[in-house]
């Protein structure tokens, strides 16, 4: 718990008491590889932020999975499309590794905005990350070749290119396997 602790303490400043209430409202889950922390059809009620592990957020459509984020240590974890309206979500978030999180629900996260001082200001800073990372996301799929879109990727995700499988760093690209191969393969000869 002193993970999450330390990591809102980053975002925001707490006084005892309120780290205290955060304490009582945040609940341990761990989920194993390839298990979901949300799928499609189920609404997101909770928001979680990752001690340990990895997960990948994708869209289902029609069979074909398209990656479109990773979130890792230290970050939170929502689908806030769903969970603002508390509404049926159109994705899912699966653990690439064993995944320890802390979790607050729908609920427990309105108790933090009102018993935290600076609490709401923490949601705020959350659902603007996610929101900036949303729009870059899609924009570059209007304006960017694949070799610019996995540039990218290692620039954002460089921590954790390596856990992550070929299969779904094509994904996010927005490419096939095989098309990452051969730029994987021209970069090197670059470098």
């Amino acid at each position: 718990m002193q993970f999450l602790i330390d990591r809102i303490n980053q975002i925001i400043s707490m006084s005892d008491d309120e780290a205290q209430l955060i304490k009582q409202l945040f609940t341990e889950k761990k989920i194993k590889k390839g298990e979901y922390f949300l799928r499609e059809g189920q609404v997101c009620h909770s928001v979680a932020m990752i001690s340990a592990g990895l997960v990948r957020y994708y869209i289902n459509e029609d069979g074909n999975e398209g990656t479109y984020y990773f979130s890792r240590e230290g970050d939170f974890v929502c689908d806030y499309e769903s969970f603002l309206p508390q509404a049926p979500s159109s994705k899912n978030i699966q653990a690439l590794e064993d995944t320890s999180l802390y979790v607050v629900s729908y609920e427990g996260l309105q108790q933090i905005y009102q018993g935290v001082k600076q609490g709401e200001r923490l949601g705020r800073l959350g659902i603007e990350q996610v929101f900036v990372n949303v729009l870059q996301q899609l924009s570059s799929f209007y304006k960017d070749s694949p070799e610019v879109r996995y540039q990218r990727f290692l620039h954002a995700f460089s921590a954790i290119s390596q856990r992550v499988s070929q299969y779904y760093i094509a994904s996010y690209v927005g490419i096939k396997p095989q098309s990452l191969s051969r730029i994987r393969k021209r970069e090197s000869r670059h470098h």
